[in-house]
């Protein structure tokens, strides 16, 4: 049986998965692309007791967030935003606020996936257990590997992607009917005129010891 897709993504995986340092999901964050949440234990808010999920905002603790890495990895936080609201609260007790650490901060996979989808970004998710791409990337590397045994690479970048279009939509193998975005197969592929291991043009025993493998995400 498949495990269900994940619910999070910790700032750790965001970054990797992005490319971005630590500063840039703050300051997204912050501007209201997606929120920053984290778990804490039953504080007092005036008359209110709020405890579990909570979203925090980047800007109360931003020496966590520094661009050059040398700031802390745990900061106080003195007001937060329990899930399902709208509205800051103080936390009045304990009165120095709850500590919150980088490595527990999470971003909720619906909001990393909607940011992604608008910012036209390849996700680097896999296709096993758990993943949530519409994309049946297995079966395009299976079918483009046979392509090239088959036939050889193909002349260009172009071409290349417009057979993996044309097997995604073309062929109906994806769980929505389309085939990604050709930008978004464009960012999987390279060119390389000469072997970037020696700077110098390819050569025959170059090539035989090729290991061909594709990475793709939704």
């Amino acid at each position: 049986m498949a495990l269900p897709p994940r619910l999070f993504f910790t700032l750790q995986e965001v970054t990797a998965r992005w490319g971005c340092n630590i500063a840039d999901v703050a300051g997204w964050a912050d501007a209201g692309r997606f929120r920053i949440l984290t778990g804490i234990n039953a504080v007092r808010c005036g008359n209110e007791v709020v405890a579990g999920k909570v979203v925090i905002s980047p800007m109360d603790i931003l020496p966590l967030f520094r661009r050059c890495g040398t700031g802390p990895t745990e900061g106080v936080v003195r007001r937060i935003m329990p899930a399902g609201a709208t509205d800051w609260q103080i936390i009045t007790d304990p009165p120095d606020g709850v500590v919150v650490a980088v490595a527990d901060m999470m971003i909720l996979a619906d909001e990393v996936h909607v940011f992604e989808e608008e910012n036209d970004m390849v996700r680097r998710v896999t296709t096993g257990p758990g993943s949530s791409t519409p994309y049946d990337w297995d079966g395009m590397n299976i079918a483009l590997i046979q392509r090239i045994h088959d036939h050889g690479l193909p002349a260009t970048q172009a071409e290349l992607v417009a057979d993996m279009q044309d097997w995604f939509g073309g062929t109906n193998h994806d769980a929505v009917g389309q085939a990604p975005a050709g930008a978004s197969l464009e960012a999987l592929t390279s060119e390389w005129a000469l072997n970037p291991d020696t700077g110098l043009p390819w050569t025959w025993a170059d090539l035989a010891g090729l290991e061909i493998g594709f990475a793709g995400g939704s």
